[in-house]
């Protein structure tokens, strides 16, 4: 025990009369960044760049954009719609990602950032080599579609038709490479299609002839986003519509071993996503959408039962639409009667 005592003090006292440790020095190939000097009050201020060069997008565009989306544009339409903007600028850039010049997009995107670290950075990310079949070759215009960055620079090389639009009086709407523009008559439609296919052409950029027309949303009707918008209604795309029947073909196959509330289970998740975009839909949209889908489950039931063909006629009778409700199958029709009424507060 004694020992053992002695042994602390020892300890103790060596703690003390320790030399701190040394911190290893750095290579010789490293620098040290020294800490200004100068006192703050001295110090030359900051360099900054005008305003309108710090502004990425006027207030008409919507796509990749904080606190701004896919809804917002949609309402704004509905907003200009309704205040009498009918004709409608409906335009279409022909494989935009795809044919941007490198040479214009490094410009503008000079005029937002200095650093030339991050300036390089981006001009490798540009002329990065693709794969094209058994042959590799390097980009001389386009950016990559679906890459992280592409949709940044597509909005820096649409910046300035942004504004000039604005500063012109026109009301764009525009998501990424996907706008429209609403006027009041047809005249200001002419005029914004001519500036549009003026500015387009001194960007290096394309209007598809066959997709870019003119249209009065009272008469016509014109898509946007996956919407199309006709006659003070909106309604999914055919495109949309085709998109969400093929995903509940892939998960309804008449072969399918699942259990109906296995197939249920996996249904759901995308009626509520497809219902939360389109539930501003014309009211009429859903049922049918419902009606199909319980034919589709019906038509595994009745497989089940060694019968062949879909489930029409009398199937209705012994799954009744109840029966799959019971089995908590989304419903697009009720969801949207459910979005309607008024919340209980």
């Amino acid at each position: 025990m004694a020992r053992q005592l002695e042994k602390k003090r020892a300890l103790q006292g060596n703690v003390c009369a320790q030399r701190p440790i040394e911190r290893a020095q750095r290579p010789n190939n490293l620098h040290c960044i020294e800490q200004p000097t100068m006192p703050r009050h001295e110090r030359p201020p900051p360099r900054t760049r005008p305003a309108e060069t710090r502004v990425l997008s006027t207030e008409t565009s919507y796509g990749f954009r904080p606190g701004r989306g896919c809804k917002d544009a949609l309402a704004r339409v509905d907003t200009l719609l309704k205040n009498g903007y009918t004709h409608v600028v409906d335009a279409d850039l022909k494989s935009y990602f795809d044919t941007i010049p490198h040479d214009r997009l490094m410009a503008l995107i000079e005029n937002k950032i200095s650093d030339g670290r991050v300036l390089e950075l981006i001009r490798m990310f540009l002329k990065q080599q693709v794969l094209d079949d058994l042959s590799i070759r390097v980009p001389e215009k386009g950016s990559p579609q679906g890459a992280v960055i592409s949709p940044l620079l597509s909005n820096i090389y649409l910046d300035p038709l942004d504004h000039l639009m604005a500063g012109q009086g026109f009301e764009m709407i525009r998501y990424a490479d996907d706008f429209v523009i609403l006027c009041r008559t047809h005249e200001d439609a002419d005029r914004a299609l001519a500036v549009v296919q003026q500015w387009t052409a001194q960007a290096g950029l394309t209007l598809h002839p066959d997709k870019t027309h003119i249209v009065e949303a009272t008469e016509g009707a014109f898509d946007f986003l996956g919407y199309t918008f006709s006659c003070g209604y909106r309604y999914p795309r055919e495109k949309s519509l085709r998109k969400l029947k093929d995903i509940i073909r892939r998960k309804t196959k008449r072969r399918n071993g699942d259990s109906l509330q296995v197939t249920i289970a996996q249904l759901n998740p995308t009626l509520r996503g497809w219902f939360e975009y389109f539930k501003h839909s014309q009211p009429r949209t859903f049922e049918p959408i419902d009606g199909w889908i319980r034919m589709r489950l019906r038509t595994i039931l009745r497989r089940r039962h060694k019968r062949k063909g879909r489930g029409v006629g009398w199937d209705h009778f012994r799954w009744k639409n109840a029966y799959f409700a019971e089995r908590g199958l989304y419903s697009l029709q009720q969801a949207h009667v459910s979005a309607c009424q008024p919340s209980s507060r």
